[in-house]
Order: structure tokens, then C-alpha cells, then sequence
């Protein structure tokens, strides 16, 4: 019960981070300018469910490779620094809100969240939480899922109630540092409990990795920045 309710609260908010900003949050927030808030609500509930659904029996099934552990673990951990990069780089809609089919609002907006998350970065989180939490997948689903509503109800109300355009810049940058931090947190544990290395080649390869980590995220700010001094 007590490793249940770390799965799910990691989730929550790993999830809700993930989506800051997320292509999937612009797209409720683009719904939620068509149709009433609770049938946007609905409609990323049902996608959500089966779409992590999916991501978690993957992460879950490739843990049951024992002589693949080590590797799956390091690249669960390194998806973390990768999602956190993923946010600052951000996201843009390509036409899913206009998305239309003759099933009514909830059954549009799930059909377009549903095909919008695939292979996105809240599906690969998901992957990533069920791969580090193999023994809670039902955790894992209700995490990601009530992670999802939050930070798309956020959106909604941020982006239509306020006439808010979200995120804003900071929590971009915070929900993208915290992602990174869990990444090294990861990517150490792993090092030094499975690999076994020593101090100096674990401190050398998680210099060359902040190195690499901190030149990524500079390119994805500069080039988010110079478009808006160019006007």
C-alpha cells in the first residue's frame, strides 16, 4: 500500500510537470474554447486512460527482462534529463484542434487527445514511471491519468477563465529543472548501486552528462529567445 502511494504521487507529479506546456495541454485549452470545460474533461479522462494504459503494460512488460535491467533502469533515468530538455524546447500545435468527427465533443476531443499523445512526452513519461515503478502499475496509471486532469484543468482555467496564455516562462524552467534533477538523481543511483562504478568515473560521467545536458538547454532558450527580439 505504501509503495502504491509512492508510485502514484511520483506520478502525479512527474505527469503534471510533463504536461506543462505540453502539446496535449494546448490542445485542451484550444477544446475548451469550442466546448464546455467538463466535456474537454471528459474527453482527456477517456484518451488519457487508455493511452497511459498502453504506455504502462509496455514499461511494465520490458522490465521483465532481468539481464536487461541495468540498461532499462539508465534509460528510464536518462528519459527524465530528456523530458526536461523536451520542455524548455516546448511545443506547438499542428492543426489536432481542428480535429473533428460526428461523435459529439467528448468523443472529439478524446479521438484528437488520444492520437496527439501518442509518442509524446507525458506517453514516454509514462513508459519511463511503469519501467522505475514495475511493481505498481495500477499506481503508476491513476498517477499519470490524475496528473494529466490537473494539468490540463490548469490550463483550461489559466487559458480561457483568465485569458491567460500558460506556461509562463518560470514554470517552464522549474518543471524542466525538476525533471533534470531527477534524471542525475537517477542516472547516480543506477551508477553506483547496479554498475558499481567508483567515485571519480560516476563524478566524470555525470559532469560530461550536466555538461551535455546544460549546452542542449542553452541552444533550446536562445533559439525560443531570438525569434521574439527579431520583431
Amino acid at each position: 500500500m505504501y509503495s502504491t502511494l509512492i508510485a502514484f504521487l511520483f506520478s502525479v507529479g512527474a505527469v503534471t510537470l510533463a504536461e506543462m506546456g505540453d502539446k496535449t495541454q494546448l490542445l485542451a485549452m484550444a477544446f475548451a474554447a469550442k466546448y464546455k470545460a467538463s466535456k474537454v474533461l471528459l474527453g482527456v479522462f477517456l484518451a488519457t486512460v487508455l493511452n497511459h494504459a498502453m504506455a504502462v503494460a509496455l514499461g511494465n512488460f520490458i522490465t521483465r527482462f532481468e539481464s536487461l535491467e541495468i540498461w532499462i533502469q539508465s534509460i528510464a533515468a536518462l528519459s527524465f534529463i530528456f523530458f526536461g530538455l523536451w520542455t524548455i524546447r516546448g511545443d506547438k500545435l499542428e492543426g489536432e484542434e481542428n480535429r473533428q468527427t460526428r461523435f459529439g465533443a467528448v468523443m472529439t476531443v478524446a479521438i484528437a487527445f488520444f492520437i496527439a499523445e501518442l509518442g509524446d512526452k507525458t506517453q514516454l513519461a509514462t513508459i519511463a514511471l511503469a519501467a522505475k515503478f514495475p511493481a505498481e502499475p495500477i499506481g503508476i496509471l491513476m498517477g499519470t491519468t490524475t496528473g494529466m486532469l490537473i494539468a490540463d484543468s490548469i490550463g483550461i482555467v489559466a487559458g480561457v477563465v483568465m485569458c491567460r496564455k500558460i506556461p509562463e516562462k518560470t514554470i517552464k524552467l522549474v518543471s524542466a529543472g525538476v525533471f533534470i534533477l531527477f534524471g542525475f538523481i537517477g542516472f547516480y543511483q543506477v551508477a553506483v548501486n547496479d554498475l558499481k562504478l567508483n567515485f571519480s568515473i560516476t563524478a566524470g560521467v555525470l559532469l560530461f552528462l550536466l555538461l551535455l545536458t546544460a549546452l542542449t538547454a542553452f541552444y533550446f532558450l536562445k533559439r525560443n529567445v531570438c525569434p521574439k527580439e527579431e520583431r
